[in-house]
């Protein structure tokens, strides 16, 4: 018989990488610029150019091999192939307890 586990809805915490929610958006960034790429029709060295990276570099991120690249990287990526970033710092809810980190979220309309 076989057995399932909950998903806690984040993949990378499931498999306790470090840093699980920054990969998370990470992720999320990197679906949203393998999207403009196709969209726009473009080969991996046409997108390369864009980006201002090597096309082998463009194929590792696109293949999942992104941890090494920034937030802030992967959202010039976004603006050089045209969509608008828009960052958003809200309050956190109720009373913050010292050592409580905030959330990061990524949301590609």
């Amino acid at each position: 018989m076989t057995t399932f586990e909950k998903s806690s809805g984040n993949v990378f915490a499931d498999l306790g990488f470090p840093d699980a929610e920054t990969h998370l958006q990470k992720a999320r960034l990197v679906a949203r610029i393998q999207k403009r790429i196709a969209v726009r029709n473009l080969t991996q060295v046409q997108a390369a150019k864009i980006l201002g990276m090597s096309q082998p570099d463009v194929s590792k991120m696109l293949r999942g091999q992104f941890r090494t690249m920034t937030l802030d990287r992967l959202m010039e990526c976004l603006l050089a192939l045209g969509d608008d970033v828009k960052i958003s710092v809200v309050a956190g809810r109720g009373t913050v307890k010292v050592g409580t980190r905030g959330k990061l979220r990524v949301v590609a309309a």
